[in-house]
């Protein structure tokens, strides 16, 4: 979509003035939904970047903490994931997912909604992948679930398509506002802010 007013940068670059193509490599996706075809987990992964080699593909799946159950698989990497990875669980959908986007190792993430559809034993190792990959990168998240924003170097709360709150978690925290209540009512003040 063209903005109406304004512009977007990418390090002081407005992204108008760079080719689609351009500006779609430089951008790795983890979405809510997690799109697999009814290939091989390999070629799943490596959709990621195609020329990517063999050892890669592994690194990139041990990283999203996806290369144990990957190797428990019947044909292990060679295995079809059937329409929409219906073989696999959400949790490992999205493994595959996270390792496509380190594959790719773009220097722009966007998460959206990541963990969403998880359980909790799934989120843990997911949030550690999610660790991972976020290193060194310029993450854009879009979250209810505040877990997976809580390492962030800044959380921007909107409402109703307004910024009501700019800050760290600690600093969100502080201020009492309407994240504070959202961490506050999914922590559900059974957690300590260290172990939660």
């Amino acid at each position: 979509y063209d903005i109406q007013s304004g512009s977007i940068s990418i390090d002081g670059q407005d992204i108008s003035e760079v080719t689609l193509s351009s500006l779609r490599k430089q951008i790795a996706l983890v979405p809510q939904s997690t799109t697999l075809f009814h290939r091989t987990i390999a070629e799943n992964i490596r959709y990621g970047r195609l020329d990517a080699n063999e050892e890669e593909l592994m690194h990139a799946a041990r990283m999203a903490q996806a290369d144990e159950f990957i190797r428990l698989l019947p044909q292990g990497y060679e295995t079809y994931v059937g329409e929409r990875g219906v073989k696999l669980s959400g949790g490992q959908r999205q493994r595959i997912s996270i390792a496509r986007a380190l594959l790719k190792d773009s220097p722009i993430l966007i998460l959206d909604e990541a963990t969403s559809a998880l359980d909790s034993e799934s989120e843990e190792a997911i949030q550690q992948a999610l660790e991972k990959l976020m290193e060194g990168r310029t993450v854009i998240a879009i979250a209810h679930r505040l877990s997976t924003l809580r390492q962030m170097d800044r959380i921007l709360v909107m409402q109703e398509g307004t910024l009501i709150e700019d800050g760290n978690h600690n600093e969100l925290l502080a201020q009492g506002g309407l994240y504070a209540r959202l961490w506050n009512s999914q922590v559900g003040g059974f957690l300590s802010e260290e172990a939660a």
